[in-house]
């Protein structure tokens, strides 16, 4: 019985913020290839991450049962607002239950493509919980990675040097 309670105390820390921000996971060191990926979006159409090249993409795994990944929502719509095209945005579920993702993307006005994903592939970028958040680059590498909530200018100042010119200032 103590190991099951262990264990279930492990995996809810898992899912809570951290407080102090974690440096990238070890398994992708900044500019190693991003996994690649083609998952279906909300509408059903196909997005492969690999398409996207030529801007930076933000990959954010997030869940509905997640408290601190829905504080991270309204930073990625107010982002999203301001880089749009600049800046892909995509945000990955990684919930069993697919039917709670749509009413949940469309109360919180998720602007930016949600994607079906799972905890498989959240590992395989070596998210270590949820939210995390991974900077890929113009030519698909990761650049940075954040696991917990963020504030619009620490995005913003992550993906700063990416951009160039005056936002590269921000950082």
């Amino acid at each position: 019985m103590s190991r099951v309670i262990a264990l279930l105390c492990f995996a809810g820390l898992l899912a809570c913020d951290p407080p102090e921000p974690a440096p990238p996971p070890a398994q992708h060191e900044a500019s190693e290839p991003a996994p690649d990926f083609t998952l279906e979006a909300l509408a059903g159409e196909p997005v492969t991450l690999s398409a996207l090249r030529g801007k930076p993409v933000l990959v954010d795994f997030w869940a509905t049962w997640c408290a601190p990944c829905e504080a991270t929502i309204p930073v990625l719509v107010a982002f999203r607002k301001k880089y749009a095209e600049r800046v892909h945005v995509l945000g990955v579920s990684v919930d069993w239950d697919r039917d709670a993702v749509a009413p949940f993307a469309e109360q919180h006005r998720m602007n930016y493509p949600v994607l079906f994903g799972d905890e498989s592939l959240a590992l395989a970028y070596g998210a270590p919980g949820f939210p995390t958040l991974f900077v890929v680059d113009a030519e698909g590498r990761i650049a940075d990675a954040h696991v917990g909530v963020m504030t619009l200018p620490e995005l913003e100042a992550s993906v700063a040097p990416l951009l160039g010119g005056d936002d590269a200032q921000a950082r």
